[in-house]
């Protein structure tokens, strides 16, 4: 990946060691390198901005231990694994209600790795827990949630709450207050991958993906299978322009995932090139391997790898932007949807992108005019959205 003209801080360079997914003497002496009392303060600023203050904390009590770093770190660190011990327990509840109905339940990106994959939970620090459902089961997992406390709800003014919107976007939002306080946003899904920009048949099927799930031990929760994990985080990243909020600490899914599950690289090629979605991933899978030395076949990325001028024009975006600060404004409205352009494969996928068949455009937006209907498709493409 070209990016030999990226330049990180000192405090950016501290962070990039600290989310290695390695325990080496390297990565210890790496820190003790770049790490002293006078750029701590700083430290503490760039972590925070970057949400990976729990994750760096560790790293720090790793390698100069608790009582010789502020104590900022390890309360951060601890606090946080409080948080997401409440998170998983709800998480494990919600899983055994559904259970008990014959509903089976997945857990999605970074939640799915803090409760099967990743050892240390204070080192996963999420806004929310997203989970996936059969779409047969949705409705009646809804109510389920809604009968144990969950208030169905959006983040975002744009959505709209209720029933007949979630089934039809690919899945709702709800929040609790958990014991302890803590307030828990659940995404249940049945889109894995949901997004505007995201093509109709551009997503793995739920019901394949639901048909080879694994198990967790001590919980009913399930992961994805490993390459279709590597997939849906894949995608999300994508979906997230690599760069927006949460940022720069999206690209540990990747990196968690390829070290401590075992992919199946030819599996999961196969799975990328028929769903035409070499770009996205491309960059999903490079940009880790830029940072953390993700263990990813050189052999993967240049079957993925899109043509010269389009990695070149992605790149020189993605470093102007900045991988780094993600609540700074990223795009303007325009930028986004070029941006987004670029990572479709070629023009037929994203014309069939932006023009779904006839069937899914009924199925979303209901009866009436279909030229209407795709004339609403363009203005929620181009204008539903926040901020970029």
């Amino acid at each position: 990946m070209m990016l030999t003209a990226f330049n990180p801080s000192l405090e950016e360079k501290i962070i990039i060691a600290s989310l290695q997914d390695v325990d080496s003497d390297e990565k210890a002496n790496r820190i003790r390198e770049l790490y002293t009392s006078d750029c701590d303060d700083a430290l503490w600023q760039a972590a925070n901005l970057n949400r990976v203050a729990p994750i760096v904390g560790h790293a720090l009590m790793d390698t100069f231990g608790s009582d010789n770093i502020p104590a900022r770190w390890v309360n951060v660190h601890r606090d946080n694994c409080a948080c997401l011990a409440a998170y998983l327990t709800e998480l494990d509840f919600v899983a055994s209600i559904l259970a008990k109905e014959g509903i089976l339940l997945v857990a999605l990106k970074n939640g799915g790795i803090a409760r099967g994959i990743y050892p240390c939970p204070g080192c996963c620090p999420m806004g929310d827990i997203d989970v996936l459902v059969n779409k047969a089961d949705f409705r009646r997992a809804h109510h389920i949630l809604q009968e144990n406390g969950f208030i169905f709800d959006f983040r975002s003014p744009l959505e709209e709450v209720t029933l007949h919107y979630a089934e039809h976007s690919g899945g709702a939002e709800y929040h609790k207050t958990l014991p302890g306080g803590y307030k828990l946003w659940f995404e249940l899904q049945w889109r894995p991958v949901a997004g505007r920009w995201i093509r109709p048949d551009q997503e793995p099927s739920t019901v394949y993906l639901m048909e080879n799930t694994v198990s967790i031990p001590g919980t009913l929760v399930r992961l994805l299978g490993p390459e279709h994990n590597l997939l849906q985080v894949s995608l999300h990243t994508a979906k997230h322009s690599f760069i927006r909020a949460p940022g720069f600490r999206l690209h540990l899914d990747v990196d968690r995932i390829v070290r401590r599950q075992p992919i199946n690289w030819e599996g999961f090629l196969s799975h990328v090139i028929r769903l035409q979605a070499k770009t996205p991933v491309y960059f999903s899978l490079a940009i880790p391997k830029m940072f953390f030395d993700s263990p990813i076949p050189n052999y993967v990325l240049n079957s993925l790898r899109p043509p010269l001028w389009k990695e070149k024009v992605i790149t020189r975006w993605l470093r102007k932007a900045g991988f780094f600060n993600p609540d700074e404004k990223k795009f303007g409205r325009l930028g986004y949807v070029l941006f987004t352009i670029l990572l479709y494969d070629d023009l037929k996928g994203l014309y069939r992108a932006i023009f779904p068949d006839s069937t899914w455009m009924y199925r979303r937006y209901g009866a009436g005019s279909i030229s209407r209907h795709y004339f609403r498709r363009l203005k929620d493409l181009i204008f539903r959205r926040l901020s970029t």
